[in-house]
């Protein structure tokens, strides 16, 4: 039998190596560590904003102020003309006449001062070269006032034709809206009537017909030359381009064809008839409106500003417009046209080349536009093809 006393120190000693013995390792509490507070890391200031680039194209030209100084030549150019003109349409009295006397070179001055600046112009508006065509203008037409004679003052006036028809068409922008593309017909036609002005300023000797023809036919080469550039060739005319141009071309050639054809080969009641006709219709309202211009010339000028809103192919249709500012160009040329018969000519064939110009736009909206008015609206406060304004360089 053991002791008491052996026990106890037994006893004792388990507990002390209980005591001492670590707890389990499922026992052991996990420390969180806990992430010790640091600092705020201070923030970058953010970088402003990029500027937005412009992404208008820049447009080249000559200054304002040149630009301002060829329009103020042509603008003197132009008030000669219209005095010398006024002064040979009012029958006045010897006081009258000695009161504002009109010098007789007025005219011939005046007509070489719109040459020269129409040049300048149509130079700039092309990008060709203005200093040369200026003073090529310029030296024929002080030649041609100087010399006198039938041959050079004749060349001048179809020059002038040539010159002022081409840049009649090509001073327009493009046209969003109807209103605004009748806007760049008027500006044309006042082009074209200081043109036609310049050209009686020479005294040519012409043959109507001939003179006529041939302004016409130089005037289309040189408008379908410059628009080969601006439209991007024939291959960036498409499928609907080729339509319209083939169209424009057999609407031109069988309008002259015909009328060529009728004068020489017509039957003689029939050729009568159609005379006669046009006779009444003058003596009734003052004047006959010229078929070429309202078939073909308004019309396609007006469309082609519309179109040119849209798509750089409207150049093609708008060189179609020459065969509307040669014939108001040479409106006074003939011996037997009177100023106010020419001014109505001119009146009738805009008013109607307008209206068919504008069943042209709406056919075209409507076939290839969009639906409805609110469609319509939107498009035209859309984003439109740029180009450089009035007197710039295209």
């Amino acid at each position: 039998m053991s002791s008491p006393t052996s026990n106890r120190a037994r006893g004792s000693s388990r507990g002390k190596r209980v005591a001492e013995r670590p707890p389990s390792r499922l026992r052991r509490a996990r420390k969180v560590e806990r992430p010790t507070p640091t600092a705020p890391a201070a923030t970058p200031p953010a970088a402003p904003p990029a500027p937005v680039e412009d992404t208008t194209p820049d447009f080249g030209g000559p200054s304002k102020k040149v630009v301002a100084l060829w329009l103020l030549l042509l603008a003197l150019g132009t008030v000669a003309l219209v005095w010398a003109a006024v002064d040979g349409a009012l029958s006045r009295g010897d006081a009258l006449s000695d009161l504002f006397p009109v010098p007789a070179w007025l005219d011939g001055a005046g007509a070489v001062a719109v040459v020269t600046s129409l040049s300048w112009l149509l130079a700039t508006r092309t990008a060709g070269r203005p200093l040369v065509s200026a003073g090529l203008a310029l030296v024929l037409g002080v030649t041609s006032v100087l010399v006198g004679g039938r041959i050079l003052p004749t060349g001048a006036a179809v020059m002038t034709c040539v010159v002022g028809s081409v840049y009649a068409v090509m001073v327009t922008v493009p046209a969003v809206t109807w209103w605004k593309a009748v806007r760049e017909v008027l500006v044309a036609t006042v082009v074209a009537a200081v043109t036609s002005l310049a050209a009686i300023g020479f005294e040519p000797t012409v043959a109507t017909e001939r003179f006529d023809l041939a302004t016409l036919v130089l005037a289309l080469g040189l408008a379908f030359t410059i628009v080969y550039r601006l439209g991007a060739g024939l291959h960036g005319l498409g499928r609907r381009g080729m339509i319209v141009v083939a169209i424009g071309l057999a609407l031109l050639l069988v309008t002259l064809a015909y009328a060529e054809l009728l004068r020489r080969y017509g039957a003689q009641t029939f050729v009568s008839s159609v005379l006669d006709f046009v006779d009444t219709t003058s003596e009734q309202i003052g004047a006959f409106p010229r078929p070429l211009v309202v078939l073909l010339g308004i019309p396609a000028l007006l469309w082609g500003t519309h179109v040119r809103a849209r798509r750089r192919q409207g150049w093609w249709v708008c060189a179609f417009g020459v065969a509307a500012t040669v014939p108001l160009a040479t409106g006074l040329v003939a011996p037997d046209s009177s100023y106010l018969e020419a001014a109505l000519r001119a009146a009738y064939s805009l008013v109607l080349g307008v209206l068919l110009g504008y069943l042209i736009i709406r056919a075209d909206l409507a076939l290839t536009g969009p639906k409805g008015r609110r469609g319509r609206r939107a498009e035209e406060a859309g984003p439109h093809r740029p180009e450089p304004s009035r007197f710039a360089e295209l």
